[in-house]
């Protein structure tokens, strides 16, 4: 019994942190906590029973993302045709995931030292599954050696700021250059 009671909890913490990230991209980080009890469909007691502050409730969101985006891009070397179209494809994944979080570069650049954690999380599930799908890509010749994964990442991490939206700026083309340039000659 207890163990079921664990896997729902687990169920209702994924549900809880799949909505919050939907108010987060609608709203920013700091969309009132009942727009997320509404969006999941619960009180706000739930989430205050699993998140006991913003911070844990963002903290837990971001983290929820990135492990979304490292899985997928573990997958998608045995899903697409060529490791340059799963990078291509991981790329436009990271981009989105980038561009639509309101705050994400206010959090990780925060004085709080509860949010210095989730950098190194980023950095530490992101870079490698960058640096698996550059050495597939380079192993197979069509990009060329030498691209350092990390900074591939604050390449695009850069690129992406002030890219979501209304503004006419376009990271998207932008990236879609620099995954390009990556190309071997």
């Amino acid at each position: 019994m207890a163990e079921r009671k664990r896997a729902d909890a687990r169920r209702n913490e994924r549900a809880l942190l799949d909505a919050a990230a939907a108010v987060f991209v609608r709203s920013g980080v700091d969309a009132p906590v009942r727009d997320i009890a509404a969006e999941a469909g619960v009180g706000m007691g739930t989430i205050y029973r699993h998140f006991p502050n913003r911070a844990d409730l963002v903290i837990a969101v971001y983290r929820h993302q990135v492990d979304a985006c490292a899985e997928v891009g573990r997958t998608l070397l045995e899903k697409e045709p060529t490791p340059y179209a799963a990078l291509r494809v991981w790329v436009d994944l990271f981009v989105d995931f980038l561009i639509t979080k309101h705050g994400l570069a206010a959090a990780l650049q925060s004085e709080t030292a509860r949010f210095e954690s989730l950098h190194a999380y980023f950095v530490d599930n992101l870079v490698p599954v960058c640096a698996a799908l550059l050495d597939a890509a380079v192993e197979s010749g069509e990009i060329r050696p030498g691209v350092d994964p990390y900074g591939l990442l604050r390449g695009i991490g850069n690129l992406c700021v002030g890219g979501g939206g209304d503004s006419p700026y376009d990271a998207r083309q932008l990236v879609g250059l620099l995954i390009a340039g990556l190309r071997a000659t």
